[in-house]
């Protein structure tokens, strides 16, 4: 029998470039039926927020080929047969021995390049290509576990954001595009990334002395209450990625990381922000990350904090590759 046939090809002009997008009919999102095409066009919809958020980022892909119903290919490598003007950034890996050239973003043809070769999830790392290992970004993960209501999410972000206020730094929140909020502070980029997961970590412990019975820090997943919120330092580590503001997640709803205001986190419910519903969002709201590199902090009031509490005896865990 016969494979179903593909949908003709159709070109897009993007910015400057004419962007080429194959079997563009193709269901990426089940639950609706949104397509690759529908993707794309999310993507040029909220373009100057993509493109804040992953502007000159070595960047991580999620491509899903066939759909997220599919398989999932993590990718660090630009894909193959790529323009002469998409951009990269060469990334080394000691643990290996090995280097990468990433995508890095400048414009948003990239974007859609990206997507065009399936791409669903950008994940870009906290630096940037001038100096990949100073990390400019500080990532604040709220990561639920299992049996931790949504509610506890919530109070905890408000107690994270009460912090940063009386540290005199600004957060940038967004819904996950899962159970999750990520919080973003722009930081200067004088330290590596063994002192940003430090300092992150000296920031989760004074998070969990406020809030004890809703936050933990503990390290082994085995070891955590299953109804707690863990305040994830280790995304600050090297080549820890996470999904950027305004990127799509690979569900079938096709929930999007969605950058939000402090006074909507107790009303916020993330599987509202989709492909289908954030452009309407963009268009009213603009990028509320737009700012961000506005707002620098410097690291040095943490760097402190996490020497108290090592001349105190807490242990830092172990780095990621150990």
């Amino acid at each position: 029998m016969a494979g179903k046939a593909k949908s003709p090809a159709v070109e897009l002009e993007v910015g400057e470039r004419t962007v080429r997008i194959s079997n563009p009919d193709r269901v990426y999102f089940p639950t609706r039926g949104e397509t690759k095409l529908d993707l794309v066009n999310y993507y040029l919809s909220v373009g100057d927020g993509i493109v804040n958020a992953l502007r000159e980022r070595p960047c991580m892909l999620h491509r899903f080929p066939e759909g997220v119903a599919g398989e999932k290919v993590h990718q660090k490598r630009l894909p193959h047969g790529a323009p002469p003007w998409m951009e990269t950034v060469r990334v080394k890996f000691p643990r290996y021995n090995r280097t990468a050239d990433e995508l890095c973003v400048t414009e948003i043809a990239h974007v859609a390049w990206a997507v065009q070769m399936s791409t669903v999830e950008f994940h870009p790392w906290n630096s940037r290509r001038a100096d990949t290992e100073k990390p400019d970004e500080w990532r604040i993960d709220l990561d639920p576990m299992p049996d931790c209501p949504f509610d506890r999410v919530r109070r905890v972000a408000h107690v994270a954001h009460e912090v940063l206020d009386e540290l005199g730094a600004v957060g940038y929140p967004k819904t996950s595009g899962g159970k999750g909020i990520h919080i973003y502070v722009r930081v200067e980029p004088a330290y590596g990334f063994s002192d940003v997961r430090r300092a992150a970590l000296a920031f989760a412990r004074e998070i969990e002395r406020r809030a004890p019975d809703d936050v933990t820090t503990t390290w082994w997943r085995k070891d955590r209450d299953p109804k707690k919120l863990f305040v994830d330092f280790n995304q600050n580590a090297r080549d820890h990625t996470i999904a950027a503001a305004y990127s799509v997640r690979g569900n079938p709803e096709g929930t999007v990381s969605t950058p939000i205001r402090w006074d909507e986190i107790d009303d916020v419910n993330p599987k509202d922000f989709t492909i289908q519903t954030v452009p309407a969002r963009f268009a009213e709201l603009g990028d509320l990350h737009a700012t961000i590199d506005e707002n620098v902090y410097s690291l040095d009031t943490l760097m402190d904090w996490a020497a108290r509490d090592e001349r105190e005896g807490a242990e830092e865990p172990p780095p990621p590759e150990d």
